[in-house]
């Protein structure tokens, strides 16, 4: 019929007009998914810097000390490229000061905290903020000398000291009075003054268990001497939140000059309080919240800065009236990177945080239960109080939302998009190592690799920083009527290829101690722990060990390695005889690094790298390590 359409003409265009409806409002939903990331980044401003004063009372400063505190955890010694890497991501997370170390505690510490502060306390960032540095010293001359040769070359230097004022501290470690206790800080706050140091910080260490008529007399005569922020820890994790925020109340109300300076926190976290406590001091008035990345640090740890900023950031606004201000409590952190800094500081450290840690724990955003996972379906606001987004961890859609399964024939850009996706910033030459490991091991696996295979590759690269040695060939043989032998070929810092054949009580012992016998250092292997990463017989292992150095040994040729340090690394494979391979390497690579430093700034001759009892495989050039 003349001017009819074709009911498969209809059809076809009805099916045209949706297709292009729902193209539309995919691209829509894109738009603004990539427009809320956008806000995501987004720093909030701060008030301008003045180290006695807010102008906004409103304002909470993050004091971290990852680097300082958080390291002094066992087992999570940090080299001083390690160290800058973790402070150039503070800096970038936004907080306002970084207690970068205790430079008087060795040559090694005070070149890290040199260059923290020549480097990232001159970083400014395009909304003008730039990081306070700060240097740790005990209430002397001496170390505070050391403290501000580190730290003065930063736009923001900031000197703290500190000295003990409970009675117990007193009268059994300082073996003082009261009195001495008192001029000693006096003279300690006045000579950082005379520096030239405008900054300083005041700690009366164990001030939760310190006598609260002490404490006003001792803070009232820092404040007069030039103190500009006190901190009041709470060193043994003592206090209860109702107890340490009436301490925080008390000293406000009664120190002599208190209005003229910050009162800060600092607490431990030995009975599980440390979040709880430091947000019960800011409630009461404190100003800086001390605290460290994952809560890491002596004994049990400290404030975790993702809870204390996280909590800040959900509830600041409506919990903390009763203190200065409106009560509307807020801070400058920029909540997006606090997922890759996490996973930095977890790498480099060797320290993995339970999968329950909030906020940044792998199952914090993970939900099994039916009940649960209904109401997820449904609203996600019915069970997380927080998006995983807002802490840079970026859910989207399973295979980075396209479909996509990381294999054999995957390339660079797929595996640092999906890198990205769960919270790792890598520069050029990291990604470019993870994706060399990822090939090698994606031509083993078959089926492709999970997200937890991803992550294991990335912390099996993080101990390959100045990579010393390196494990070129490994054959094992053992069973149960044969003594385990392995055989080991090592690519040494001079370019030589060693190999050496060693029995042990199983295949990892026979391993080790051809290492041993290769790189000639003598250690003691404290912890060895392995978990497979996902399941299935094709699984990636990821093995950790933490050693130490030890003496008599048949290689015990370094007097400068320091018999109380203790070494970490982690390494991952299918197989794990060469998971268990590439750990022991990765921790020996950062005793001997950790050993050159400190022979260089002995004025000592410096090797580059042990060589022990192995022989040069034919064909590598003849030259041989000095040995000392």
């Amino acid at each position: 019929m003349v001017g009819s359409t074709s009911p498969t003409r209809t059809s076809q265009s009805m099916m045209s007009s949706t297709l292009l409806k729902a193209q539309s409002t995919q691209q829509q939903q894109q738009q603004q998914q990539q427009q809320d990331i956008e806000i995501l980044y987004q720093r909030r401003p701060r008030p301008p810097y003045i180290p006695n004063h807010i102008p906004d009372p409103d304002y909470v400063r993050i004091f971290d000390t990852t680097l300082r505190d958080g390291e002094q955890s066992p087992g999570a010694t940090l080299t001083s490229n390690e160290k800058l890497e973790i402070a150039r991501m503070l800096a970038k997370l936004g907080v306002d000061i970084i207690e970068a170390g205790f430079p008087i505690a060795s040559p090694d510490d005070f070149a890290a905290v040199k260059q923290i502060a020549d480097v990232v306390g001159n970083e400014v960032f395009e909304d003008g903020y730039v990081p306070v540095i700060c240097g740790l010293s005990r209430a002397n001359e001496r170390d505070i000398q050391c403290a501000w040769d580190a730290v003065k070359g930063a736009k923001y230097p900031r000197v703290h000291t500190f000295i003990a004022t409970s009675k117990i501290h007193m009268e059994t470690k300082l073996n003082k009075t009261p009195d001495q206790v008192v001029e000693i800080a006096v003279k300690a706050v006045k000579f950082a003054r005379s520096l030239g140091c405008n900054d300083v910080e005041f700690s009366p260490e164990d001030a939760g268990r310190s006598d609260p008529e002490f404490l006003y007399r001792i803070l009232s005569e820092v404040i007069e001497a030039g103190a500009t922020t006190l901190n009041i820890p709470d060193t043994t994790g003592w206090n209860m939140p109702w107890e340490f925020g009436g301490l925080i109340e008390k000293l406000r109300a009664n120190v002599k000059g208190a209005e003229n300076v910050i009162f800060s926190t600092h607490c431990q976290n030995d009975l599980g309080l440390a979040t709880a406590n430091s947000l019960a001091g800011a409630l009461n008035g404190a100003r800086q919240l001390e605290c460290t990345i994952n809560g890491i640090g002596e004994r049990a740890g400290n404030a975790s800065l993702e809870e204390v900023c996280m909590a800040l950031a959900l509830k600041g606004d409506e919990q903390f009236r009763g203190g200065p201000g409106t009560g509307k409590l807020y801070t400058a952190i920029n909540p997006v990177h606090i997922s890759p800094t996490s996973k930095l500081v977890s790498e480099y450290t060797g320290m993995a945080c339970q999968p329950h840690k909030a906020i940044v724990g792998a199952n914090a955003f993970k939900h099994e239960s039916g009940i649960h996972q209904d109401g997820m379906i449904k609203n996600k606001s019915t069970y997380e109080i927080m998006t995983p987004e807002s802490i840079g961890l970026m859910r989207g859609d399973s295979q980075s939302g396209a479909g996509i399964v990381l294999g054999k024939h995957s390339g660079r850009n797929a595996v640092g998009t999906r890198l990205r996706e769960l919270g790792y910033d890598l520069d050029a030459d990291k990604l470019n190592a993870v994706f060399t490991r990822f090939k090698e091991v994606a031509e083993k696996k078959k089926g492709g690799l999970e997200d937890e295979d991803l992550e294991a590759l990335v912390t099996d690269q993080a101990g390959l920083t100045n990579e010393l040695w390196k494990v070129t060939g490994l054959q094992v043989a053992t069973g149960m009527s044969g003594i385990p032998t392995a055989t080991v070929k090592m690519l040494g810092p001079d370019g030589v290829e060693r190999y050496v054949a060693a029995t042990g009580t199983g295949p990892v012992d026979a391993v080790y101690k051809a290492i041993d016998q290769i790189v000639g250092v003598s250690v003691k292997l404290d912890t060895y722990s392995m978990n497979s990463v996902t399941e299935g017989i094709e699984a990636l292992a990821c093995t950790r060990v933490v050693l130490s150095p030890v003496e008599g040994g048949p290689n015990d040729n370094n007097p400068l390695i320091s018999k109380d340090r203790k070494f970490s690394g982690s390494g991952s494979d299918t197989d794990i005889v060469i998971a268990s391979a590439r750990a022991y390497t990765s921790a020996l690579n950062k005793l001997l690094m950790w050993t050159m430093r400190r022979q260089s700034e002995n004025g000592n001759k410096v090797d580059d790298g042990s060589v022990g009892d192995a022989l040069p495989v034919a064909g590598s050039p003849p030259s041989v390590v000095s040995s000392r």
